[in-house]
């Protein structure tokens, strides 16, 4: 079955259809990592996109039924150059092609992505049709110009209703901005009561819970429609300590007065190295976001940079320099990737411990 890819400059690719048989729109966006695939495509900060795998097979572990980082994907579509005929693995539950159908979601192979990352490395990210059909492809096209690539993604993908994992030890809240599982598997292994609250809580129904600590999560789009999410973090920050990560980080610098960007293709891959300004150490990250926090706006704020992608020097980290808040822009749940960074947590703990007797809130 042939497949095709629009991209809004006119550009067609062709290759072979697999997983779910509809059309998608989406931006199109590349990952470098070389594993993780089941966990990529069920990361809800890739909603409203369409993934190119730059690691030319996937698929060959199949999908299990423990590494999803969402129950329902939103993710657009899925692009790399080869799916494994014969997938084997001893946890595999599903192969990929099954998996990606039965979440409505298509994909495509045997295009050159090679040359498709070099096109967005070298234009930026673009916004794409995958379609059985190029009849009509001006019309298509035109539809891509005209259509947001993000259009507040985040309401779709966040919890409607608040809900617990519970443990005996700290009260976590958790805003959930497209949350991947793996955040919870990380205040779980700490045993913190943690309480996953919509994007959009009020600052009353988050102090309802009386909570030892406050954890923005990842999530997708733009960042600056996230201003009223912002605003209750600006007020939070006040009273509870804060931990944000990718999204969360992002809101955070919103809060506090800095502003963000959009990048030209984003960091997403598991191999992105980060030098914590404080020890000077380099830790490799997982990433994905296509927004990031601009570093000239922080100096008439309280925020202080802490961490800094070596390649690019993107701000990677932040922290309050009057209250218990802090941020990182990488993702140190991992999941996949290298566990470098996942001693932030234990950080939080620890930052909610030394502030449990001091703050209150009024």
């Amino acid at each position: 079955m042939k497949r095709y890819l629009i991209l809004e400059d006119g550009t067609v690719y062709t290759g072979e259809g697999f997983g779910a048989t509809k059309a998608t729109l989406g931006e199109v966006v590349f990952t470098t990592g070389m594993v993780g695939y089941q966990e990529a495509i069920t990361d809800q900060s890739f909603a409203n996109q369409i993934l190119v795998f730059t690691n030319p097979l996937i698929g060959n572990y199949g999908i299990n039924s423990e590494d999803n980082e969402t129950l329902y994907p939103q993710i657009k579509g899925v692009i790399c150059h080869h799916v494994a005929r014969v997938p084997s693995n001893w946890r595999m539950a599903d192969s990929l092609p099954n998996f990606l159908a039965k979440h409505h979601i298509p994909g495509l192979q045997g295009i050159d992505t090679r040359e498709l990352v070099r096109k967005l490395r070298q234009y930026g990210t673009l916004r794409g049709i995958m379609t059985d059909n190029v009849t009509d492809i001006k019309d298509k096209i035109e539809q891509l110009k005209q259509t947001s690539p993000t259009q507040n993604i985040i309401s779709k993908v966040s919890t409607k209703e608040s809900y617990a994992n519970p443990g005996t030890k700290r009260t976590v809240v958790v805003l959930d901005f497209g949350m991947k599982n793996s955040i919870l598997r990380e205040l779980n292994k700490r045993n913190c009561n943690a309480i996953i609250l919509p994007y959009n809580a009020s600052i009353s129904e988050i102090m309802a819970f009386n909570p030892d600590g406050i954890l923005l999560s990842n999530g997708p789009g733009d960042p600056l429609e996230m201003t009223n999410a912002a605003a209750t973090v600006a007020e939070l920050e006040k009273h509870v300590p804060i931990f944000g990560i990718c999204m969360g980080h992002q809101i955070f610098a919103l809060a506090n007065g800095a502003k963000t960007y959009k990048m030209k293709f984003g960091h997403r891959g598991f191999n992105h190295p980060v030098r914590n300004l404080q020890t000077g150490k380099i830790a490799f990250t997982s990433q994905n976001h296509g927004f990031a926090v601009d570093p000239s706006s922080i100096d008439d704020t309280d925020l202080q940079i802490t961490h800094l992608e070596v390649n690019d020097g993107t701000v990677e980290g932040l922290q309050h320099s009057k209250y218990p808040a802090f941020s990182v822009q990488f993702h140190p749940d991992a999941a996949p990737g290298p566990h470098d960074a996942e001693q932030l947590f234990d950080k939080f703990m620890a930052l909610i411990d030394s502030n449990k007797e001091v703050l209150t809130y009024a």
